[in-house]
């Protein structure tokens, strides 16, 4: 089975809009994971402008399912997860002012960048991911830094699935098959939703987990929390 990792950064945007602490995004990560989730994903960046580095540190020592810490490896970053240790580090190439992940990494170019950042990382016992899209050649670019997995970026898929979803995922199965060939572990994010989830689990082969943020949390407003858990593991059978 596909485990679903939630993303719950958009709680602490609701937050921080007003100040104080509601919702309470500890609190809530642990009803997520109560609610049958099987991963908690988190996003710092460095303006703090949803979850905050204290967040993290108030998440690890309560979280019972993976620990999945995504970020663009500065220093900061590094030290934080290098103190926390989660269970997974998610390497993203985000600009520090980017509203949103927007593309995978250049592993050509990042080698060298990427490849010390996976071994410290490894050396700690935290597994690595990289954040890539379905080019073939960066995939086998990404295997040589020595990552245990890779994140595909999904956005590409979820802008094409309604007019056309078997070109959408063309690519993806592609990469997939790529990443097998490699001996890589696989992860998917962003922009997947209860409209196409269930048609990416079933056509990429090795899939092991998914992180979803903003459409799972946008979906809780109308159909509850523990229930819009359920729909999205639901999707992932």
């Amino acid at each position: 089975m596909t485990h679903l990792s939630v993303n719950i950064n958009k709680l602490a945007t609701l937050r921080n809009a007003r100040g104080g602490n509601n919702p309470d995004v500890v609190r809530t990560a642990v009803d997520i994971e109560r609610f049958g989730a099987q991963g908690i994903t988190v996003h710092p960046r460095p303006d703090e402008r949803h979850i905050r580095y204290s967040d993290v540190r108030a998440l690890r020592p309560v979280l019972t399912t993976e620990f999945n810490i995504e970020g663009y490896p500065a220093p900061s970053f590094i030290d934080l997860v290098l103190e926390v240790r989660p269970h997974q580090v998610t390497l993203v190439p985000d600009d520090p002012n980017v509203l949103t992940s927007n593309a995978g990494w250049d592993t050509l170019r990042h080698k060298e960048l990427l490849t010390d950042i996976v071994g410290r990382l490894k050396g700690a016992g935290i597994r690595t991911s990289l954040f890539m899209g379905t080019d073939l050649d960066l995939l086998g670019h990404a295997a040589d830094t020595g990552t245990d997995r890779v994140e595909l970026y999904t956005e590409p898929y979820a802008a094409g699935y309604h007019a056309d979803r078997e070109a959408a995922i063309a690519p993806f199965v592609g990469a997939a098959e790529r990443v097998r060939e490699l001996g890589l572990g696989l992860n998917a994010g962003h922009d997947l939703d209860l409209h196409n989830l269930n048609y990416f689990h079933r056509n990429i082969p090795g899939l092991l987990e998914v992180s979803i943020g903003h459409a799972l949390i946008c979906d809780a407003l109308t159909y509850g929390l523990e229930n819009t858990v359920q729909l999205y593991l639901r999707e992932l059978r």
